[in-house]
């Protein structure tokens, strides 16, 4: 049976469903560019004018009900636009995408109603990323939140492709989850592990205890980002349920030494906590 599709009864507009910890994930994600205003005032005018952009490829409708309830909250891209624009410095551009047209209509129709603007796009965010590498100045400053469902939607090539440009900063949702549940399927030839780490086979050993297993694969995928001329920040929050179930990671990514202080900082990690605790 298709998933019925809900509208917010504020502005008629379509909306997804996300759990309750999405709103620890997004608070995080304005945290940031709330600190990094400082940042951006250097690539906008007066001072710059190579622009500071934000970028999503799995932006959703701009609005979601948290499940098993009627609580409506904003999506990632609503909160990073009224975070920057109420921090003085907003971004000069703002490009959005999701798989489904009806999510990206109704992500501009907000974006346009809060008195912002954003280019729109529609499709598979590995087709994607390159119309929107495209069009940005890669004179400037640039965030990109990838927030994707599971890992096999994360291929690497996303990163490879937006570590391009010299300044982009990633905020990356890792699914530990998934990773927990689903790492037999994912481990075999042609599976969500390969699309996302290509060519850590070579690197792990397969015939490992699980845990481990887990923590090799995990660590071969940050030595890959490492080897693209940047690197993770130490501090990785671990994101967890309201039963204390494990549920995902978000990895900040930058070349800048400010970009990880200012994430270290509005995290309140002082550069402690691992990606691999809780493997």
């Amino acid at each position: 049976m298709a998933k019925k599709v809900k509208f917010d009864p504020d502005d008629g507009l379509i909306v997804g469903e996300v759990g309750p910890w999405a709103v620890e994930k997004h608070d995080r994600v304005k945290r940031y560019i709330q600190a990094a205003r400082g940042a951006r005032a250097k690539f906008l005018p007066p001072k710059g004018n190579g622009g500071a952009t934000y970028i999503e490829l799995y932006s959703g409708a701009g609005r979601s009900l948290i499940s098993d309830t009627n609580q409506i909250i904003e999506g990632s891209a609503l909160v990073a636009f009224k975070a920057g624009r109420d921090s003085g410095h907003p971004f000069s551009q703002m490009h959005l995408s999701d798989l489904e047209a009806q999510n990206s209509s109704a992500l501009a129709q907000r974006i346009t109603a809060l008195g912002g603007s954003a280019t729109s796009y529609v499709g598979e965010a590995s087709a994607v990323v390159d119309q929107v590498m495209s069009a940005i100045n890669p004179y400037g400053l640039h965030l990109a939140f990838l927030d994707p469902f599971n890992l096999a939607q994360l291929p690497f090539s996303i990163i490879e492709r937006m570590l391009r440009v010299k300044r982009m900063d990633m905020i990356i949702h890792v699914s530990l989850q998934d990773l927990q549940r689903n790492l037999d399927r994912h481990s075999r030839v042609g599976g969500a592990l390969d699309i996302f780490a290509p060519g850590w086979r070579d690197a792990v050993d397969v015939n490992q205890a699980t845990i481990a297993l887990r923590a090799a694969f995990i660590d071969c995928w940050l030595q890959s980002i490492c080897s693209l001329g940047t690197h993770p920040a130490t501090g990785i929050p671990l994101i967890v349920g309201e039963k204390n179930q494990r549920l995902y990671w978000l990895v900040f990514v930058s070349s800048n030494p400010l970009g990880h202080k200012l994430w270290n900082d509005v995290q309140n990690l002082g550069g402690q906590g691992s990606l691999l605790e809780g493997l």
